[in-house]
């Protein structure tokens, strides 16, 4: 075992002496970079980071360096925008030159290279989007309205029925609306089997694309040379990445090729492409995009909604005026739908300030500068991976006075209009690698608010003791956060409502 571990000990230091030299000669640029920390050679910044939550380092380097700041992790240069204004500047009035993304090998290694999220800017992204484009728009999307309510009406029966399970019944909902969508309607029974698999790749995902072994990785090709008990956690997690995702690629697209084959295929993005002729390549980007819709709606989704029901526990006066615009539109005996969005400008309201006060991905997804450029006199050269903090961006006093408290009125006029469409919202990100499933994401999101608060009131959960149990604003780490798990309880806020509800659940 010993020399093992000196085998080991021995190869990496190898590695760094024939890397450092390349790693530690940097180039020289007609300009300066963006101010940042000072870097060591070969490891540049990376001590420096919190590596569970680089965003609040990168956030606390902006309040010292300014709104673009500049780091270096294993030789990459990393680009780090803390200001919307910026954002916009650069990712989408340049999107031409930041529409591409860096290569994140552990993606690859992992079985992830799919992901239409990642994939360079090109031909095969194109096709990618066009796809998403055609069922996900803005006026498809609200044409699944009736899907939104009967899943967000299950939702809601199942709050009052099992209040304890708040985490997996948001997972559920957000499952069952992509799932819908994108395979259509599996056998029962398959649904828990997937969303099983589904958790337990995403969870490979966030270990793996962390930012300190996507840089370590991408720096130092030769780890991927070594052999696999050098890194036997990190391996093992990638061979099982690659093996769900096999799985994943082709189980839900065959059992939707079979129904097909049987008259009991629902209508969904798979069953539509099969009802054309395709060939081989057509059907592995079919599966491509399939999958990576289904993976990304259901952990964006589901927490945006549980970020929701943690605000609403802890700000009960802003869930009350919610509710009151909602029964001031809606007959008593009815259950809002998409027809009634435009006359609750409040309820849009709080979900903006959802997506700022928790933002789903605090760094959002990483773009790469493709060829040199300069801004305010700094210079980003070619190669730089460009991130948006959007935790900084939420977290901006200049933007958002008292930003730690939640405050939907930041989003609406003096005379209580909308100040922008939801989709609008940073938390969807910029320019051509803008999500393309963004008018689908807030339909749900919306449907299922709007159900809930009609029919509930959201409260603490109380001990065993009958004292209420407090909660905060905690995140978990990963390139997807959601709110550490909480409790809270429902109790209904209108009878009538409840009665109309299990009425149509009852008739189902």
């Amino acid at each position: 075992m010993l020399v093992i571990h000196i085998l080991a000990l021995g190869t990496s230091c190898i590695i760094a002496l024939v890397v450092a030299a390349g790693l530690t000669r940097r180039r020289t640029y007609p300009l300066p970079l963006p101010p940042g920390p000072r870097s060591l050679p070969v490891l540049g910044n990376a001590l420096q980071l919190d590596t569970k939550r680089p965003w609040l380092t990168y956030t606390a380097w902006g309040k010292i360096h300014g709104k673009i700041i500049h780091s270096r992790i294993f030789g990459i240069d990393l680009i780090v925008i803390n200001s919307e204004t910026i954002a916009r500047e650069l990712l989408d009035k340049r999107s031409a030159n930041y529409s591409s993304r860096p290569v994140v090998r552990t993606n690859e290694l992992a079985g992830l290279g799919f992901n239409t999220a990642f994939l360079p800017y090109g031909e095969t992204l194109r096709q990618h989007r066009r796809i998403f484009h055609q069922v996900l728009k803005a006026e498809a999307s609200v044409s699944y309205r009736d899907m939104y309510s009967r899943y967000a009406n299950e939702l809601v029966i199942g709050f009052m029925n099992a209040p304890s399970d708040l985490q997996q019944q948001t997972e559920v909902y957000t499952e069952s609306l992509i799932m819908a969508v994108t395979y259509g309607h599996l056998a029962h029974g398959d649904e828990g089997s997937f969303l099983s698999h589904a958790h337990e790749l995403l969870d490979i995902a966030k270990h793996i694309t962390s930012p300190e072994k996507a840089a370590m990785f991408a720096a130092f090709p030769l780890l991927e040379k070594l052999p696999s008990w050098c890194f036997s956690g990190v391996y093992a997690q990638m061979g099982r990445g690659r093996e769900l995702c096999q799985q994943f690629l082709n189980d839900p697209f065959n059992k939707v090729k079979a129904q097909m084959a049987d008259g009991t295929a629902s209508r969904s993005l798979v069953a539509d492409f099969l009802s054309q002729t395709r060939d081989d390549a057509d059907e592995d980007m079919m599966k491509a995009v399939a999958l990576t819709g289904y993976l990304s709606g259901i952990d964006t989704s589901a927490s945006a909604l549980q970020a929701f029901l943690l605000a609403m526990v802890l700000y009960p006066d802003i869930q009350a005026r919610a509710r009151a615009e909602i029964d001031q539109i809606v007959k008593h005996d009815q259950m809002p739908c998409l027809d009634h969005r435009a006359s609750l400008p409040y309820l849009d309201a709080v979900l903006h300030e959802v997506l700022r006060w928790c933002p789903v991905a605090p760094l959002g997804a990483p773009h790469m500068a493709s060829h040199d450029d300069v801004y305010s006199g700094y210079f980003i050269p070619k190669g730089a991976v460009v991130m948006v903090n959007q935790w900084a961006l939420s977290r901006d006093e200049d933007v958002f006075p008292d930003a730690s408290h939640f405050d939907p009125s930041r989003h609406l006029t003096v005379d209580g209009k909308l100040k922008d469409p939801l989709v609008n919202h940073f938390a969807f990100g910029y320019g051509r690698r803008i999500c393309p499933g963004r008018w689908f994401a807030e339909n749900g999101l919306w449907t299922a608010a709007a159900s809930i608060l009609a029919v509930l009131r959201i409260d603490h959960a109380k001990d065993s003791n009958g004292h209420r149990i407090e909660v905060k604003l905690q995140l978990s780490s990963g390139l997807v956060t959601h709110p550490e798990p909480f409790r809270c309880s429902f109790e209904s806020a209108n009878t009538a409502r409840e009665r109309h509800l299990r009425m149509m659940m009852n008739q189902k």
